[in-house]
């Protein structure tokens, strides 16, 4: 018995290494499929993770990087090469460790001594340590540098026939004392010129020293919601209202001073929505030297602004589900080692007392791992889904009774539909976790109670809505979500989707709930809107692809239980490239009675089909080196066996969920799987 306990305990401590190891091997292996610099450095400084990209963009040398290396490292190698300028390198190490070990969030951006530009962006890890991603906007910067060459030269042109215009108005309003007819002329030109600026995509519009507008083109009165004839001859203040005087007033002031003054400020829109605008006040200098005036020049850079903020959020996001979907099918992998090993351990050895003390609490942790992977898929949009036809309405009611049962007494649950059916092309069991995740997170959001409804209706959206939500135009299946909590500030509100970002204690959530219910919801074709007011509560809406078909109900399970009598004896051809997959694999199958060949790759595969009759079932990872993988190999079993079952493995990468080509896709069994699961794939085939 001493020795048994023995080897049980050093078979779980090797896994146990075995798959640390490996998850460095594989977290290294995905950082270098980034283009961005990605380093991660604990609490103490020290190096956990980098990849190539971050070397290249650093031009640091490889013999640097390495575990544990401490981030101080870096900064004196930068200092001594003069990367920070002229100074001592000694203070700027210094100052540049103080300031990391603040671990707080961090953006900055640093011409190299090659003259590229690098965007450096630090995050703070729970644990404290930080991620920093290192990007080149060296081309970003460069276009931006030509834009604004572009505007100055287009702005010392409105300057340049302004002060010409000026002089010609001078020059008309001496000779109307002598010449009627040029007066004449000189209202006409003036006209001509109203309607040039009218025409111009900006706001025109000039004041005199007293703060008194002369002029304003149609563009420019329409934006603080005026007519044009009614602007002129009135304060600024009365125009553009105390908000937005509030704002403009030290720059017109300096204006008037003789400086020239660029600047941007928010106002609210006549639609209510918030609009921003930048201003050019340029001064108008009579001879004498005298300011007697300023030109105002304004564009409504609302959409500019909103699309770089969109931007740079859509490319975090990218790059999170990037890193996401790449490592997945690797960790699976390893999940499907550690979890098929500890069920085998924990078969044999029933009565050992070690496998209560060790074995239970490991399986517990790897089956935690896998459902943590399985949410990062959704954040990722690389989970596989069933989509089919689904009315709506009938799973809200279906749902609102396991949600009545979730939630305490004291929150009272509704629902409502504005259309008697609503069919969506959606996956029903992914629809229901993200309408209980909703539900949960309002649950927390009112701790003293309140009101929950679900609301079900039919959205159509034009060109500009559905641009704003990256889907194309047309009818959506919408699911509003509301609730009277506590709702949510600006900043809450900008990271809300953000893959473990919370705001509630530690320990009382991953912080993976609304970044799988937005990425299951892109993955599906649709869209998220969600609004939220501090202390007035918040609403999440999802809106899926609406499709006229009827709704597919799901099929009873069968009335017998799943069994391993059909599966005795048939012989399984079993394609895995991964050697610790193919023996927890084949172990299973075994104990369910297959016979088992195997194959390291897709080619070896098709030759095992083509030359061996008995085979009865093909079970194939999706993910194979070589010129044919899972997929392939399902296509050319389909030509040759066309009466031959198969069941394709995948680990959830991106190329998994990629349709394979077939008229009928093979089923397909996620990993991590334990026996039962195997067995559940497998007997519907009827191998």
């Amino acid at each position: 018995m001493n020795v048994q306990q023995h080897t049980a305990c050093g078979t779980v401590g090797e896994a146990a290494l075995t798959f640390e190891r490996r998850y460095q091997e594989m977290l290294g292996a995905g950082l270098d499929l980034l283009d961005q610099g990605v380093t991660v450095f604990d609490a103490e400084l020290r190096m956990v993770a980098w990849n190539t990209a971050f070397l290249r963009l650093l031009d640091f040398p490889e013999a640097l990087a390495r575990p544990g290396v401490s981030f101080e490292e870096f900064i004196r190698y930068n200092a001594e090469r003069g990367d920070y300028g002229p100074g001592d390198p000694a203070q700027q190490v210094a100052e540049r460790v103080a300031r990391a070990r603040s671990f707080e969030p961090h953006a900055t951006e640093r011409v190299r001594p090659n003259g590229r530009i690098l965007s450096i962006r630090g995050f703070p890890l729970p644990h404290q340590g930080f991620i920093t991603v290192y990007t080149d906007i060296t081309d970003q910067r460069l276009a931006a540098e030509q834009i604004a060459r572009h505007q100055a030269e287009l702005e010392e042109h409105i300057e340049s026939r302004t002060q010409a215009l000026t002089r010609a108005n001078e020059e008309l309003t001496a000779a109307i004392e002598s010449n009627k007819a040029i007066t004449h002329a000189l209202r006409r030109s003036e006209q001509r010129l109203r309607e040039i600026t009218d025409a111009i995509p900006a706001a025109v519009a000039y004041f005199d020293r007293e703060w008194t507008y002369r002029y304003a083109n149609k563009g420019y009165a329409e934006w603080f919601g005026w007519s044009a004839e009614r602007i002129e001859g009135r304060k600024i203040q009365e125009v553009v209202g105390q908000e937005v005087f509030e704002v403009v007033q030290p720059h017109v002031a300096r204006a008037l001073g003789g400086e020239r003054i660029t600047y941007e400020y928010q106002l609210t829109g006549r639609d209510g929505e918030p609009a921003r605008a930048r201003s050019t006040l340029v001064p108008d200098i009579a001879p004498d030297g005298a300011v007697v005036g300023c030109y105002v020049h304004s564009v409504d850079v609302t959409e500019q602004r909103r699309t770089q903020a969109a931007l740079a959020q859509a490319q975090k996001m990218e790059a999170i589900g990037q890193l996401t979907g790449g490592l997945a099918h690797d960790f699976n992998n390893m999940l499907t080692v550690v979890i098929g090993n500890l069920v085998a351990l924990k078969e044999n050895h029933p009565d050992d007392p070690l496998t209560e003390n060790f074995v239970e609490p490991a399986m517990h942790a790897a089956n935690r791992g896998a459902e943590l992977i399985r949410r990062l898929l959704g954040f990722a949009r690389r989970q596989p889904l069933e989509p089919r036809p689904v009315e709506v309405n009938e799973l809200i009611l279906g749902m609102s009774k396991l949600i009545r049962r979730s939630l305490p007494g004291t929150i009272a649950v509704s629902t409502a539909s504005r259309e008697p059916c609503l069919v969506a092309m959606v996956d029903a069991h992914q629809l229901e976790n993200a309408l209980l995740n909703l539900a949960l997170n309002a649950r927390d959001a009112m701790p003293n109670g309140g009101e929950l409804r679900i609301e079900s209706s039919l959205e159509t959206l034009d060109i500009h809505a559905a641009a704003d939500l990256e889907v194309p135009p047309g009818d959506y299946v919408q699911i509003a979500v509301t609730d009277n909590g506590m709702g949510m500030d600006g900043s809450t509100l900008a990271r809300v989707f953000e893959p473990f970002f919370t705001t509630k204690q530690f320990g009382m959530g991953s912080g993976l709930g609304m970044s799988m219910v937005y990425g299951f919801t892109k993955q599906s074709g649709g869209g998220v809107r969600i609004r939220s007011r501090q202390a007035r509560g918040t609403t999440v809406a999802l809106l899926l692809p609406r499709v006229e078909e009827a709704p597919t109900h799901a099929a009873l399970p069968a009335d017998r239980d799943v069994n391993a009598a059909d599966l005795a004896g048939k012989l399984v051809l079993l394609a895995e490239d991964d050697a610790d997959v193919r023996s927890v694999v084949r172990m299973q199958l075994a104990e369910l009675g297959c016979a088992v060949v195997e194959a390291e790759n897709g080619a070896e595969a098709a030759d095992m089909v083509e030359n061996i009759p008995a085979i009865a079932l093909v079970i194939s990872d999706v993910v194979m080196p070589g010129s044919m993988d899972g997929r392939a190999l399902a296509r050319f079993v389909k030509r040759f066996r066309p009466g031959l079952p198969m069941v394709l493995m995948s680990g959830f990468a991106e190329s998994d969920v990629q349709s394979g080509g077939l008229d009928s896709e093979p089923p397909l069994l996620a990993k991590p799987f334990s026996r039962d699961k195997l067995l559940a794939a497998l007997r519907p085939l009827g191998a």
